[in-house]
């Protein structure tokens, strides 16, 4: 279900409509828009529960947005405002689909949203107490988001148990799966800060000498995404196994247009066979 929601969440970050949106609150520049979009449900928050909750970021990089961004856009605006744009790309991806089709879809996602358990989730809580979207693409952006941070949340919790730091999980990722090439400079570290925490992943028996993932570093993220999984699923439990296949047969087109506009190299991790 997270390939399905995620994708339609994520127009927030990569469709230009969401960066128009943005731009005319006065929030000119990619990561402006994207700290107050994401961070504007904690209300006119300073830098430090954004570098917790975020999780991933540079601290000196979330300070460079926070709080500043709101001298440039209230919590308000940049909420209407992300909202706009989200919705904007959502109806450029669905014009050829029933209306029928998109109330249902946001209903049902509406309704897992409203199962899950908040405690422990900040984000999750702070999107699930927004008011109501007035409009079926408003519902179903406001319900994806949701079910995402909730599922970050938990995704957070899980990493923590690990032991650690937000610079090794990345550099880590980087030498499993991922580009270093486009993760250290979205995420704000130095080449410094990386080199040091490989050394302590090879200290801590995640890195080889020779800065290839061990078989211990690999059978624990497992279990960091199999704690992930559990941590998110009830939502789906409480919609139950016929509902949620209902709504995963409603998402699959929508997900799949909306990840036409998701780049091939992005920090959110989706499979690349929903681009296809």
């Amino acid at each position: 279900m997270w390939t399905l929601f995620e994708p339609v969440h994520a127009v927030t970050y990569f469709h230009p409509r969401a960066r128009t949106a943005y731009e005319a609150v006065g929030l000119r520049g990619y990561w402006r828009g994207y700290f107050a979009g994401r961070a504007a449900p904690l209300g006119p928050t300073t830098a430090p529960p954004v570098i917790a909750a975020f999780f991933s970021f540079a601290p000196r990089m979330v300070a460079r947005a926070l709080p500043s961004v709101w001298r440039l856009a209230t919590p308000e605006e940049a909420l209407r405002a992300r909202l706009t744009g989200a919705v904007q790309a959502l109806a450029e991806f669905t014009y050829e689909l029933p209306e029928s089709h998109l109330v249902e879809a946001a209903d049902l996602l509406e309704e897992a949203a409203g199962r899950v358990e908040i405690a422990g989730r900040v984000l999750g809580a702070v999107n699930a107490a927004l008011p109501r979207g007035e409009y079926p693409l408003a519902r179903l952006w406001q319900a994806a988001t949701t079910l995402r941070e909730h599922r970050g949340d938990g995704h957070v919790a899980a990493l923590v148990t690990t032991g650690l730091d937000p610079v090794e999980v990345v550099a880590w990722r980087c030498r499993a799966d991922q580009s270093r090439e486009f993760h250290q400079p979205a995420r704000g570290w130095t080449d410094e800060e990386w080199s040091a925490a490989e050394e302590r992943l090879v200290e801590r028996g995640w890195l080889t000498a020779d800065r290839e993932p061990t078989e211990y570093a690999t059978a624990t993220f497992r279990t960091v995404e199999e704690a992930t999984d559990r941590a998110a699923m009830g939502p789906w439990r409480a919609l139950g196994a016929e509902r949620t296949e209902r709504l995963r047969e409603l998402l699959e087109p929508i997900a799949r247009r909306c990840h036409t506009v998701i780049p091939r190299q992005s920090p959110i991790g989706l499979p690349a066979a929903q681009a296809s």
